[in-house]
């Protein structure tokens, strides 16, 4: 089904350029007329797959049809917020607005959106919403901020939209989401959006949705084909020298390396710079204009290697990203797909390198069950790990002659949630 033919008015289809849009994904096709009948939606469906635009429409076009409403064009005072979107990270409340500005454009001031994330000045922010908004984007916390200082009213919503909401539980916004829950009226459509569907989602989503219209997208585990997948066996104490090995004796050109911590970002940043390799950390401790700066240098080629943490990373966009390494390994599958899920984006080729160390191999094997691949682990010279592969692959024993850690059992319990 094409566009033309979901319902949309004509102002809202001369912003989707054919060229930017040619034809609708499937979970749009199938969102899309839902969302404009005004029910309640729940969407699993993987990164990139075309969640945003699939919300993004129906809000602007709810914002069309208020506008022609006489009711409200009688009503003196500040534009209410019609529409609240609510995401886990700062990256991801610019790209969503970034993506509404531009679809709604055209509209000029008739529709306004405003986007609010915290790690800046709120005082901006509060002055950007006197006058009210159509489609506020936010995060929780700095919502509750900017509802503490008496800022916005969230009574007048029409639409609440949960993106990534399997992000916002597992970074531990349950008590700001309720907060959030309470101020909204009672009466409203709710668009629940997730890459994953682990138990705490099922739990939020049966009590929040009133018989939603439920969106699975098949193979939302499932990669790209044109992503490459390898991983490499070696030492923990190797891995910056092999990361440099690899940049230089590969050509590599513009890779992004998760790690698992802020400090591993920046010390695995601070040696790459050493050995002349143009590479900057970026993680929540950065500040939002550093965070910015990074990813525009990223983008235009300045910085070729960006280190960073799942949290800093989720709803980065990077378009035609080459290579992803992971330096550490995810806590778990679902994250492996979704770091992976950077390269290979479009049907542009994608090169996705894992490295293995032996205290890793059993989560290793937890991560290949999971995504039903098996990968043979390359030794580079040079770079060999100190223990050889064991003949077996590790299952629920963990690697012969060691028994699991607490570490390892907890990674476990994570991926038997998943």
């Amino acid at each position: 089904m094409p566009f033309k033919e979901m319902g949309l008015s004509p102002e809202l289809l001369t912003a989707l350029k054919p060229k930017t849009y040619p034809s609708p994904t499937p979970v749009q096709t199938e969102f899309i007329p839902l969302a404009l009948k005004g029910d309640d939606i729940w969407v699993t469906a993987p990164t990139g797959s075309g969640k945003t635009l699939a919300y993004a429409l129906p809000l602007i076009e709810q914002t069309i049809k208020s506008l022609a409403d006489p009711k409200r064009q009688q009503v003196p005072g500040p534009k209410l917020i019609q529409s609240l979107v609510l995401v886990p990270t700062r990256e991801l409340a610019v790209q969503v607005s970034q993506t509404i500005m531009s679809l709604s454009a055209h509209l000029h001031k008739l529709c306004k959106v405003t986007v609010v994330f915290g790690g800046v000045s709120i005082n901006p922010q509060m002055m950007g919403l006197r006058g009210g908004t159509d489609i506020l984007i936010a995060t929780p916390g700095r919502l509750l901020d900017l509802m503490a200082q008496n800022a916005l009213k969230l009574q007048h919503v029409k639409t609440l939209v949960l993106d990534e909401a399997d992000k916002l539980l597992e970074l531990g916004f349950q008590d700001e989401l309720q907060e959030i829950l309470n101020a909204l009226p009672a009466q409203r459509q709710n668009l629940f959006l997730s890459a994953t569907r682990p138990k705490g989602i099922e739990i939020l989503a049966r009590s929040l949705l009133n018989n939603p219209h439920e969106i699975q997208i098949v193979g939302a585990t499932q990669q790209p084909a044109v992503i490459v997948q390898r991983a490499i066996y070696t030492d923990p104490s190797k891995r910056t020298q092999l990361l440099k090995h690899l940049i230089k004796t590969e050509n590599l050109k513009q890779i992004l390396v998760f790690v698992a911590t802020q400090h591993g970002s920046d010390m695995v940043a601070a040696k790459l710079r050493v050995a002349g390799i143009a590479a900057e950390p970026f993680h929540g401790q950065l500040s939002q204009g550093k965070r910015q700066q990074v990813l525009a240098d990223f983008k235009l080629h300045r910085v070729k290697v960006v280190l960073a943490t799942d949290l800093a990373a989720r709803g980065l966009d990077i378009e035609k990203l080459p290579t992803v390494i992971n330096f550490d390994l995810p806590r778990s599958a679902v994250d492996y797909t979704h770091r992976i899920g950077r390269t290979g984006r479009a049907g542009e080729p994608g090169l996705a390198i894992s490295f293995v160390c032996p205290d890793s191999l059993q989560h290793w094997g937890l991560i290949e069950k999971r995504h039903a691949v098996k990968l043979e682990k390359e030794s580079i010279l040079g770079f060999e790990a100190s223990e050889s592969v064991p003949d077996q692959a590790p299952g629920n024993g963990g690697i012969k002659g060691k028994r699991p850690n607490k570490k390892d059992k907890l990674r476990a319990a994570k991926a038997a949630e998943i």
